[in-house]
């Protein structure tokens, strides 16, 4: 594990090339463009978390697609994908997934956009306006993830990085609308919180109980826990950005892109 920037072209292989071509011909199909893509809302450090991917993405990928979500048992609410900055505009959004700018340094997402189940993104707002009286805002990453993307993440990450990506057997909460992932910034100067660790690192300082970093990190870091937390959401284990909402287990899990969901309020 590395903290590094995308490789130049001059780094990369004849083979290497030959794979990230398969990977945009996929792309460019509209299973996952990554053209065209809106302007960031914020721009954050460009520091960002890297692995080398157990395998090429590009490999990877056609498979995810391909691949059929678990067949769940059981009676669901049905799905209510909302997107977040049409419930209150003034959450901000920086899409890791749908730039260059995450752990597997590839475009995933075709569009940068943030859905949840309704009653879990009502309840992101009100935690938005709960901040914004202490002077502070929502910087959302991450939110509704389709179901082949995590497949795509659990198969590039090492074995010994599985407890920061969720099982594609059973799904993550990504999947089923009720989890985000999401920090701080300053509305006065709308700098983004500086945090223990960066968004998506895989080490014990993503924990959400590291006593390490600075006493101002961990302040933020627990400042926004306890806002979440008193709407209901609840912090994973090994990664303080990452929140489920409490009633995650009433819907099933989701495979649709961001492309087929309505914009409604």
């Amino acid at each position: 594990m590395r903290f590094t920037s995308p490789p130049g072209i001059n780094e990369i292989s004849t083979r290497s090339m030959n794979r990230r071509a398969a990977l945009m011909g996929v792309l460019a199909l509209g299973v996952c463009a990554a053209t065209a893509l809106p302007r960031e809302q914020v721009a954050d450090p460009p520091q960002f978390f890297h692995i080398n991917p157990v395998r090429p993405i590009a490999d990877l990928l056609p498979l995810a697609l391909a691949a059929t979500p678990p067949v769940e048992s059981g009676e669901f609410r049905a799905a209510d994908l909302v997107e977040l900055t049409t419930l209150d505009p003034t959450i901000r959004l920086d899409i890791r997934y749908a730039t260059t700018r995450n752990f597997l340094s590839t475009p995933l997402y075709s569009q940068a956009r943030a859905f949840m189940q309704r009653p879990a993104a009502e309840a992101v707002v009100r935690v938005q306006r709960a901040l914004a009286r202490e002077g502070y805002g929502l910087l959302v990453y991450d939110a509704y993830r389709p179901w082949y993307v995590t497949k795509l993440f659990w198969d590039a990450t090492p074995a010994d990085k599985h407890n920061f990506v969720a099982d594609p057997a059973t799904g993550s909460r990504h999947n089923r609308g009720c989890a985000v992932d999401l920090t701080l910034y300053d509305l006065q100067t709308g700098r983004v919180a500086d945090m223990p660790s960066l968004y998506d690192e895989m080490s014990e300082r993503a924990y959400p109980t590291f006593a390490g970093g600075t006493p101002e990190q961990r302040r933020l870091r627990d400042f926004l826990r306890r806002h979440m937390e008193a709407e209901g959401f609840a912090v994973y284990e090994y990664e303080w950005w990452h929140f489920d909402y409490r009633d995650w287990s009433s819907y099933a899990i989701q495979n649709t892109r961001f492309e087929a969901i309505g914009t409604h309020r």
